[in-house]
């Protein structure tokens, strides 16, 4: 029997109410992304003196091609950041000589960063001990046909988080 309040069903106010199964399913995901940037850091931290958020950024970075700036924005669309986290980010990147930003062409107000020669020697040191934790929290411990499973079901549950941001 749904308890009722102001003359409504708990059903009728909640009606999308996780069920046991959905729970079971929820639980551990909550959990997952909540402990595993924890780890990451704390290895980085540990080893090189980056946290995993900085570390991301670095990467990103490290993607473009032939070593190219990349527009603060489009940086802080594809990282999920805001621009003000971002900026923040970048200042301390740049304080310690890994990354640089300069102005886009035309557009003086328009910023972008790129890695110096620093930031890719950090990472070439950084990335042994990213990629090792990688492997032992996410990769080791499932099977070839899980890891599929689990990159097609990111894979489509990543478009609708990136939507909402």
């Amino acid at each position: 029997m749904d308890a009722r309040i102001d003359g409504q069903t708990d059903a009728v106010r909640h009606p999308r109410r996780l069920d046991d199964a959905e729970m079971q399913t929820w639980l551990p995901v909550i959990r997952f992304v909540q402990l595993l940037p924890q780890v990451l850091d704390r290895a980085l931290k540990d080893e090189v003196g980056l946290n995993h958020a900085r570390y991301a950024i670095l990467i990103m970075l490290a993607g473009q091609i032939d070593g190219g700036a990349t527009t603060m924005t489009e940086l802080a669309r594809i990282a999920g950041l805001s621009r003000s986290r971002l900026s923040h980010a970048i200042d301390s990147l740049e304080e310690r000589g890994w990354v640089e930003r300069t102005s886009c062409g035309a557009d003086k107000r328009t910023l972008s960063a790129a890695l110096t020669p620093a930031g890719r020697d950090l990472l070439r040191e950084a990335a042994p001990v990213h990629v090792e934790q990688i492997r032992e929290l996410v990769l080791d411990p499932l099977t070839d046909e899980e890891r599929g499973q689990l990159a097609g079901i990111l894979t489509k549950l990543l478009p609708g988080v990136t939507a909402a941001l």
